[in-house]
């Protein structure tokens, strides 16, 4: 398949520090990948070259076959890549539907009838229908969470990008948060997700990519990655160490 969003040859360094080094990554419409490895393997630095949050010292980033390297975040944002945080900021003193408009209003471009309906219809597959009038700053963790994914959702991504969602939630909220998540996948959007709850990853993701030092050292299906012998020493043996 044609990828929708793909990194090749992707570097990074601040100074005398290279975090990433000669990354090719790649996510085809309608799939779900997920990212794992250690503290430190420069998974969120990837995800940031992707957003356009910075700019790769080295490499090429493109979107539906279009060079974007040097396109802003908030281009990339209309064009159709969406990104959620690990830590929600909804905007203070605004209501939860408030929020979610103003995401479809800057990130989508939508107005009028078309901006209120995109609203309502994320909204209620977030499950935060209920608490559309809510002061967004009251609102539990776990409901920041879903209103965070509901805010990227808003902009009408072909990609959704997902920055550790699911970290400070229990068992019980993060099994909420999945199914959220698989909302996404009934339609055509890509997901691409970094997450350390590896038992909550692999509920929604197609694909598995482990990076360790700035490097992928394994992509290939779930099963196939978790048991990768240098996934394990690298990942799993540095997690239970």
């Amino acid at each position: 398949m044609t990828p929708v969003l793909e990194g090749r040859g992707l570097s990074m360094r601040y100074g005398d520090l290279q975090v990433l080094t000669g990354v090719d990554f790649a996510v085809s419409e309608g799939e779900a990948v997920g990212i794992v490895g250690p503290n430190g393997a420069g998974k969120t630095t990837l995800l940031n070259v992707l957003a356009g949050a910075v700019r790769p010292s080295a490499g090429t980033v493109s979107f539906g076959g279009r060079d974007v390297t040097r396109t802003r975040p908030d281009q990339r944002c209309r064009m159709g890549v969406g990104r959620a945080f690990q830590v929600p900021r909804p905007f203070g003193g605004m209501t939860v539907l408030e929020n979610v408009v103003v995401a479809a209003s800057y990130g989508a471009g939508l107005r009028g009838t078309a901006l209120y309906t995109k609203a309502v219809e994320v909204l209620d597959d977030c499950g935060l229908t209920e608490l559309a009038n809510r002061r967004a700053e009251s609102l539990g963790l776990l409901h920041r969470k879903r209103l965070e994914l509901a805010r990227c959702l808003a902009t009408g991504p072909r990609v959704v990008l997902l920055d550790e969602i699911g970290a400070g939630l229990t068992d019980a909220e993060a099994a909420e948060l999945v199914a959220a998540v698989r909302q996404i996948k009934v339609g055509n959007t890509a997901i691409v997700w970094i997450e350390h709850i590896v038992h909550v990853l692999v509920q929604v993701v197609d694909r598995l990519v482990c990076m360790d030092t700035g490097r992928v050292i394994a992509d290939g299906s779930p099963g196939e990655v978790l048991g990768d012998a240098v996934v394990i020493d690298a990942y799993l043996g540095k997690a239970a160490s």
